[in-house]
């Protein structure tokens, strides 16, 4: 009788234990799983595709292309999250900075963190490096225009019911002058129902 309580005892702490166990699946990084509400992934990247192609279609570009017979240059600056939620940022600069490169449409510089980097690399290598293959200060391509961001939210909950609407702004600023050649807004709405619902 003892031998057959264990048993039935393991066979209960087996089930529990599996019953308790994660599962993983893998999925293709373009699936779209909206679990919690908040913005992921999703939104990152349709958000920056979408904004970077009306940026490349407005007449600042071709303006300026007529203008100094060139592309325009960009770097991306600062992006704040004035949220009510922890979003990466680092994300949605990487999805604009792919987008504006991949159009072909635009030349791109480094941030100002890479760039430090890079100078760091340079200087290194006029100590250390043979004179044929040394690259030289001073060469770096200035920025025409630089692109700056915020992301806001709203919520509005009631029981198990919210609604959360985003809202992204971006703006394109000339470096010669500050002018404000371009702004850029998406808007963001989800309804989402569940049990228990935090901000």
């Amino acid at each position: 009788m003892g031998a057959r309580l264990s048993l039935v005892l393991a066979l209960i702490a087996t089930i529990a234990m599996s019953a308790c166990a994660t599962k993983v699946e893998r999925i293709d990084a373009d699936e779209v799983k909206d679990l919690s509400g908040q913005w992921n992934d999703t939104d990152s990247r349709l958000v920056s595709e979408e904004m970077i192609a009306d940026l490349l279609s407005r007449p600042w570009r071709s303006d300026f292309e007529r203008l100094k017979k060139k592309q325009p240059t960009v770097i991306v600056g600062g992006m704040r999250n004035l949220s009510q939620e922890h979003i990466n940022l680092n994300t949605f600069v990487r999805d604009i900075e792919r987008a504006l490169i991949n159009s072909g449409k635009v030349s791109f510089v480094a941030s100002s963190v890479e760039r430090g980097d890079i100078r760091e690399e340079r200087a290194d290598q006029d100590l250390h490096a043979r004179e044929d293959t040394r690259k030289p200060m001073g060469q770096e391509i200035g920025a025409d225009f630089m692109l700056k961001g915020e992301i806001n939210t709203l919520f509005d909950k009631e029981g198990k019911r919210q609604v959360r609407f985003y809202q992204v702004d971006l703006t394109l600023i000339s470096l010669a002058d500050n002018r404000k050649v371009w702004l850029g807004q998406k808007k963001i709405k989800k309804f989402v129902t569940k049990a228990s619902l935090r901000p």
